[in-house]
């Protein structure tokens, strides 16, 4: 059924507006050619989107060629304001950022054991609203939430579990009913996976898998380009995933006798006492990823360490379980190791020349999902790109690294659920 002219119209401006998300400022004429769309059709999206105070001319190309400049149309970055909140067992965290992804302003504050709910709600909620203040936004278009924890995939409500904090599910409602903003919450893991699949290690994959080992122990599934979250919304909850060793099974309430026993923070931490290795965390951090660490350094700088090297053979292998499982049924072609812990043993946990053919092991990039506590502002943040200049200065025209086909493939890989200025209107 071909799409009505108003749905032709959403489609064409949202592929315009990724274009320039991702390329930065264009040309009408590298609007066209990165389309496909005839000059009338850009000629009109380029004037609906002017109209409404998406985009506008940001300067122009063509300097070092006689007769007119090509104007150059660029997203308006004030046009709507993000905030991000990474939400921990024990802290908060906010970044705001404009629509290019620029961060404005960032805050944290702790939540200590113990906090009343309400309080743990209040004071969250004033550390987004100074954020919002210090970063000269008039107002929030979008909230998004990370937390640990199942989020249901037909209501997007954070699940109660076991061993997170209560405030967790009350600071989606107090935001929603204290703010004027759309409000969504995603599991860290899958928004890690984003970040990696946005700007980080897997950002050549349509197809991945993320291991997150953090305090706990996790997993994110990327098929196709599209982050899966399952029926339940339980998709990659590895920690629950019965491997031997582990003296028992898991129930369907608790994880004990799954991998999380064999790689979760105290897991780990156990293992490495087993080997005579100690280290002393940093705050807030997993104190799994401190003693990964020192076993790193200690392995890396002394030859005669086979405590460390050990260790981190036989934390290695745990790891190789989970991977070696996931691989065997959704062959993703590539893992990568996210979280604190991942991060603290880098390549030393991939076990070279251990690993099953065909499959690539990467550690994350720290940022992406380091556990830096920005992860949603990461997953939108566009790439710098060396030598261009922003503002209304004369810009060269650049190269189109684009086909020409370019336009119908992303159309294919963006369908038309949702337009993108229909997301930002108010």
């Amino acid at each position: 059924m071909p799409a009505s002219p108003s749905t032709a119209r959403a489609i064409n401006d949202r592929l315009a507006l990724r274009l320039l998300q991702s390329e930065g400022p264009l040309t009408a004429a590298q609007l066209k050619q990165l389309t496909g769309l005839s000059r009338p059709s850009v000629s009109d999206l380029v004037e609906r989107l002017q109209d409404s105070g998406l985009i506008t001319v940001v300067g122009e190309a063509g300097a070092e060629r006689r007769g007119p400049n090509a104007r150059l149309y660029g997203i308006v970055a004030e046009y709507a304001y993000l905030a991000a909140l990474d939400v921990r067992t024990h802290s908060v965290a906010v970044v705001v950022a404009d629509l290019l992804g620029r961060v404005r302003a960032e805050a944290a504050a702790p939540v200590p054991a113990g906090t009343a709910t309400e309080e743990a709600v209040d004071r969250a909620v004033a550390l987004v609203e100074r954020a919002v203040r210090r970063a000269g936004a008039p107002a929030l278009h979008s909230v998004g939430i990370g937390a640990p924890g199942l989020i249901d995939p037909v209501t997007g409500v954070l699940r109660g579990a076991s061993g997170l904090p209560a405030w967790h599910r009350g600071l989606m409602a107090a935001l929603q009913e204290r703010m004027p903003a759309s409000v969504v919450v995603e599991n860290e893991t899958n928004l890690a996976a984003l970040a990696e699949q946005r700007a980080g290690a897997a950002r050549d994959r349509d197809t991945f898998v993320l291991l997150w080992l953090d305090h706990g122990v996790g997993a994110a599934v990327v098929l196709d380009g599209v982050l899966r979250r399952g029926a339940s919304g339980g998709a990659g909850e590895i920690g629950f995933l019965p491997v031997p060793g582990t003296g028992g099974l898991p129930s369907a309430t608790s994880c004990d006798g799954g991998f999380h026993t064999l790689a979760g923070s105290a897991a780990v931490v156990a293992l490495a006492a087993r080997h005579g290795l100690t280290a002393e965390p940093q705050p807030h951090e997993p104190p799994a990823a401190a003693v990964v660490r020192a076993a790193v350094a200690a392995a890396a700088t002394d030859a005669q360490a086979p405590d460390a090297v050990a260790f981190l053979d036989e934390l290695a292998g745990r790891i190789a379980l989970a991977a070696a499982s996931v691989t065997a049924v959704l062959d993703p072609g590539c893992v990568v190791l996210g979280g604190e812990v991942g991060h603290a043993g880098g390549s030393r946990t991939r076990r070279p020349g251990r690993r099953p053919p065909r499959r690539d092991v990467t550690p994350a990039h720290r940022g992406q999902s380091g556990g830096t506590g920005r992860l949603g502002c990461a997953a939108g943040r566009p790439v710098h790109r060396p030598g261009r200049r922003s503002g209304r200065a004369v810009l060269p025209a650049r190269p189109l690294r684009r086909p020409a086909d370019a336009g119908q493939e992303l159309r294919e890989r963006h369908p038309p659920d949702r337009a993108f200025r229909g997301q930002m209107s108010t």
